[in-house]
């Protein structure tokens, strides 16, 4: 449909250029190029196949973001170009569901990211699972400088129902994931132990909201992080996303009241 479209405007101009023989050189210059540029900038899509879909969709989420983003702010990006200076490390889940860009309206340049399974942040020592996000932590305090760290869980939370749902003798272990929410452990078991009669729902929503906290924990075990909570140069905040009811819970580690969005201030106690 793109490519009938740029050759009907090509036509069009060339037929401008046969009919209009009183049109001033320059103008035919300038049709001539303007012809030349859609040849060039438009290439003519590949023959259909199974992965049209994810050339078109890359292709115009591109050029969407290349005409109203980049080419409608080039101060900007070419600030960007020199460098980056977020003010924010964001922890968040890679569910598709809770891009931290899409619901807090992050733009380039603000937030530095770190998406994983269950938005877990493991403990300082635990080697085995932690050189990627010790790694960005370190990146990103020691070298950005970031100035706050939000950790953001959510609603309906696969890894958190994961994790909730693992028995001691599991049959179908999954070769990475089981071992990844089990970061959160300490969580599960503090909901089992507080909340052992609730729906299997509830319990998720409660562990989903302590791993949050259980990773707030785990950061500020990083000498890095401890060093900036020291000198007062970082602060530690914690999130919930309920995608369900469209609200977004928001805490600080210094501050026991959680602040909804939209809504009112509410207590630790309302969880």
């Amino acid at each position: 449909m793109a490519k009938q479209s740029v050759e009907a405007a090509i036509e069009g101009l060339k037929k401008l250029l046969r009919e209009t023989e009183g049109l001033e050189e320059v103008a035919q210059e300038k049709i001539k190029q303007l012809t030349d540029e859609l040849r060039v900038t438009i290439p003519p899509f590949p023959p259909p196949h199974h992965g049209q879909f994810v050339v078109d969709v890359i292709r115009s989420g591109f050029l969407k973001f290349r005409t109203s983003e980049f080419e409608a702010n080039p101060e900007k990006y070419e600030n960007l170009a020199e460098g980056q200076s977020p003010k924010f490390l964001v922890f968040s889940c890679s569910d598709s569901r809770v891009s931290p860009s899409n619901i807090l309206s992050f733009t380039p340049g603000e937030a530095f990211m770190a998406r994983s399974i269950a938005n877990l942040v493991p403990q300082f020592h635990d080697k085995e699972r932690n050189q990627g996000t010790g790694a960005i932590i370190e990146y990103a305090v020691t070298a950005l400088h970031v100035e706050h760290i939000l950790v953001i869980g959510h609603s309906r939370c696969g890894g958190i129902r994961r994790l909730m749902s693992l028995g001691d003798n599991e049959e179908h272990p999954f070769d990475f994931i089981d071992d990844w929410v089990k970061i959160a452990t300490k969580a599960k078991e503090e909901v089992l132990a507080t909340a052992p009669n609730s729906l299997f729902d509830e319990q998720c929503r409660k562990c989903e909201k302590l791993a949050v906290k259980l990773s707030l924990e785990h950061l500020q075990e990083y000498p890095y992080v401890k060093d900036g909570l020291h000198k007062k140069t970082l602060q530690l905040w914690g999130g919930y996303y309920d995608f369900v009811n469209g609200t977004f819970q928001l805490w600080n580690t210094d501050n026991p009241h959680h602040h909804l969005f939209p809504g009112k201030p509410i207590t630790s106690e309302s969880n």
